[in-house]
């Protein structure tokens, strides 16, 4: 019967995390499995991945088959690479000193790595962060100006009224003097009008 490494689903719903179980590749997807090597979890930043390394690679040099998910799983964490070094031992290719050397200085390099991209990510952020806040600082110093300017717009429309005002006492004494304007007229029609009065005397 082949054996199979894969991932068995747990978890709460649009929370999935999986078991790392070795099982009959007959047996459900949830069902019965001969061995739980470890446990995954993709809803951490970066994803968690807690595993049994020496079963894991037990059951690989005694010939399980790993999924294509469990397989990428496993190459992340570096149980594929030290099968690859435990088969040279095997072949006499290398010896065990020299592989455990490879895989500690493989390890150390994977490490360095993942804290290379956590300060990557944490600077993006933080830069991502300092945008964000530049960004709302220019739209409150905006909106802070335009009340600034509505204020100023409606000040100058109290002060019009009193502006009004000035020219009204003006036009007081330009009122007085169309009288006297009109007086002359009215001295002109009334010779005029006595005119007709003289011619009738005449005759």
């Amino acid at each position: 019967m082949a054996v199979k490494i894969r991932l068995a689903r747990r978890g709460r719903k649009k929370m999935a995390m999986y078991d790392i179980v070795v099982a009959e590749s007959t047996s459900p997807r949830d069902g019965r499995f001969i061995e739980k090597i470890g446990s995954y979890n993709p809803n951490t930043d970066p994803s968690t991945v807690v595993l049994k390394s020496e079963r894991a690679v037990y059951w690989l040099m005694v010939g399980a088959t790993p999924t294509d998910t469990a397989r990428s799983v496993l190459s992340h964490e570096g149980i594929m690479y030290r099968k690859h070094l435990q088969v040279g031992v095997n072949k006499g290719a290398i010896t065990q000193e020299q592989a455990d050397e490879k895989y500690t200085t493989w390890k150390d390099e994977k490490q360095n790595r993942k804290d290379s991209a956590a300060d990557t990510k944490t600077q993006s952020k933080e830069q991502a962060r300092a945008a964000r806040l530049e960004a709302e600082k220019k739209v409150n110093d905006a909106r802070a100006e335009a009340i600034v300017k509505k204020n100023k717009v409606e000040e100058p429309v109290v002060e019009e009224p009193v502006a009004e005002e000035a020219p009204a006492v003006d036009e007081t004494p330009v009122a007085e003097a169309a009288p006297a304007a009109e007086a002359p007229a009215a001295e002109e029609a009334a010779p005029a009008a006595a005119a007709p009065d003289e011619t009738k005397a005449a005759e």
